[in-house]
């Protein structure tokens, strides 16, 4: 391809919206274009790279016999309000009308359009396993649109999706998938750190991100530093920072009293007037969960208490409560990590309940609440608490509070579980080791989703005794616009993007002294020879100063940069100049052996990325 016939409208100066560098280079190495807030368009030379990374993608989803196809991307409303996520997912998805007044969704995620599709084909046993994906383009309407393709608001996704009969094939799929991840990304050049993960509003019971760092991340990533731990925060367990107490029938612990504490209502407070520490206190915060999906039998208001309201009561497993209040204990230095608590509760989402709430339903000035006598509201216990046999809290009264209160004597919990949020300098599940943190960016995430969309749409198969069963599944995604501009904020430098040889606009530029004479001769025959051998090349044909032409060489990024000059040709045998971009050092070559040597260059390049793990 010659620079002259192609469209890449390199820049000089860089927008003043762009803060990062993958946003940075797409705009001055014209790949991309901005239409609207959060809208890119892709120009030739970036496309051409994001159809590599495509190709990568689905070369490892039918590597591991994952089969594609191809959903539309307005999506009916009915299947979104059978999964009971029109509402969860909130204004970030995009609805509109037709002419006939009927509810559609331009696509944010695919459980539904899948799902609905397999719910009228799937009938037997012998279907399954069965794993489809797309790759597809998504609107979300992010808020706050920025660092350009790498949160936009329009992007393209692999998405895949599997059922299956039993837990054990939907974890050989997930188990082939998470391996299949760990090489599109070694592929695309990328280093990623695969980290347990909160599975969010996709639901599940078990899911694993692939993160990459960023000082721009809009993920904490909790990681050990013997290497044998890595967690999103919200997600992130630690090692119990306290030592189990005796019971207090076992233990001398004076019996619970209450006492006068005028004007103190925070922890600090607490600790200055009771001269002690945070660790001896039990905090009690009030929340509110949506669309919460409970047990009948565990149901927090089963016998009439007010802490929900709207209940929709269902005759089955579970019955939906839309709006749910809970009281939350953890000890007194610890924060509520609320992904967990709403992966506890299984609600759409958890936020602090307003302070007429929390008066209301606690019959308390706000800062008072405690566990004790707490009989209004359900009690999630932090296991924290559990732990604690001579702690301080509030005594749902202005100005008082208990002291010597002991879990399981003089309060218990509707629920115990890990809902703390893990912070640097905690221990290691797996080793005792420190933790630290670091920012990061999803790239990938796999799901185990089990039945939350098969049983909400209601899909269902015979099996080997002409029972009918419900299939479990997962769910897989990848963000290609954002590994794309992952690829550039991991390889570049001052002067512009260095890709890896893979995903590469084009593998070599041949940039002429000047192009006319021998000069356009040699260039000519080079191409030729690039392009026999399978070689991508990028022929600067302009009638530009050399300098310009090396300087866009370099900010466009391509491996492999020859240059041709009379100098060269004049030598006998003539010669080229060959730099791989990133590296300072540059080689004269015989021309006739260029191309030669410039293929099995480019080969070992993409070997070396596409070797075994």
């Amino acid at each position: 391809m010659n620079y002259s016939s192609t469209f890449i409208p390199t820049l000089r100066e860089v927008p003043a919206d762009a803060v990062i560098a993958s946003h940075r280079l797409m705009f001055r190495s014209g790949m991309i274009r901005k239409l609207a807030n959060g809208l890119f368009a892709y120009l030739p030379l970036g496309l051409r790279s994001f159809r590599k990374v495509e190709q990568i993608v689905r070369e490892e989803m039918d590597a591991i016999g994952a089969l594609e196809m191809k959903p539309t991307v307005v999506l009916p409303g009915e299947i979104w309000k059978e999964s009971g996520r029109w509402d969860a997912m909130g204004e970030g998805m995009l609805r509109a009308k037709n002419r006939l007044d009927n509810d559609f969704v331009i696509s944010p995620t695919a459980e539904e359009a899948f799902t609905a599709i397999v719910r009228d084909e799937l009938s037997s046993y012998r279907q399954l396993p069965l794993t489809l994906y797309q790759i597809n383009t998504k609107f979300r309407d992010e808020i706050r649109p920025r660092y350009g393709v790498m949160r936009g608001r329009e992007f393209v996704m692999k998405d895949a999706y599997s059922w299956h009969g039993n837990d054990e094939s939907l974890d050989e799929t997930y188990q082939a998938m998470g391996r299949a991840y760990r090489r599109i990304f070694k592929r695309c050049g990328l280093t990623v750190i695969p980290v347990k993960a909160d599975s969010g509003a996709m639901g599940g019971s078990g899911s694993e991100e692939f993160m990459v760092e960023s000082d721009i991340g809009d993920n904490t990533l909790i990681l050990c530093a013997n290497g044998d731990y890595a967690a999103n925060v919200e997600k992130a367990g630690c090692a119990p920072d306290y030592e189990v107490q005796p019971s207090p029938e076992s233990a001398v612990i004076p019996p619970i009293e209450k006492i006068d504490t005028p004007d103190v209502k925070t922890i600090d407070e607490l600790c200055a007037f009771l001269k002690t520490k945070p660790q001896t206190f039990i905090k009690t915060l009030i929340y509110r969960a949506a669309n919460v999906e409970l047990d009948l039998s565990a149901a927090p208001c089963a016998q009439g208490e007010p802490g929900c309201k709207n209940l929709e009561r269902k005759k089955g497993d579970t019955a939906v409560y839309p709006e749910v209040f809970c009281a939350v204990a953890l000890r007194g230095d610890l924060d509520v990590n609320e992904a967990k608590l709403a992966a506890l509760l299984k609600a759409g989402e958890v936020s602090l309940a307003a302070d007429a709430d929390v008066i209301r339903l606690t019959n308390a000035p706000v800062g008072f609440a405690g566990p004790v006598g707490l009989n209004s509201l359900p009690v999630i216990v932090d296991h924290s608490v559990t732990a604690m046999n001579d702690a301080v809290t509030g005594a749902l009264a202005k100005d008082l509070h208990y002291r010597h209160v002991a879990y399981g004597r003089d309060f218990s919990g509707w629920m115990t579980g890990d809902i703390r949020t893990v912070k640097a300098g905690d221990r290691c599940p797996l080793c005792g080791g420190g933790l630290y943190e670091k920012k990061g960016n999803e790239l990938g995430h796999i799901f185990k989703l089990g039945y939350k969309y098969t049983r909400s749409m209601k899909v269902s198969y015979l099996d080997e005794n002409g029972k009918s069963q419900m299939p479990t599944m997962g769910c897989y995604g990848i963000g290609l616009d954002r590994a794309l501009a992952s690829v550039i904020e991991e390889h570049h430098d001052e002067a512009g993007i260095v890709w890896p040889a893979s995903v590469a606009p084009y593998h070599v530029i041949i940039v002429p002294i000047k192009y006319d004479g021998a000069v356009k001769a040699a260039c000519d025959r080079l191409a030729a020879d690039f392009e026999k051998a399978g070689i991508e090349v990028l022929l600067d044909d302009r009638d530009e100063r050399p300098g310009v032409k090396f300087n866009d060489a370099d900010l466009t990024g391509i491996p492999w940069r020859v240059v041709v000059g009379d100098k060269g040709l004049a030598q006998s045998p003539a010669q080229v100049e060959i730099k791989r971009r990133g590296e300072q050092e540059t080689r004269m070559v015989e021309l006739d052996k260029a191309a030669q040597e410039l293929e099995l260059k480019v080969k070992e390049a993409l070997a070396e990325l596409d070797g075994e793990l």
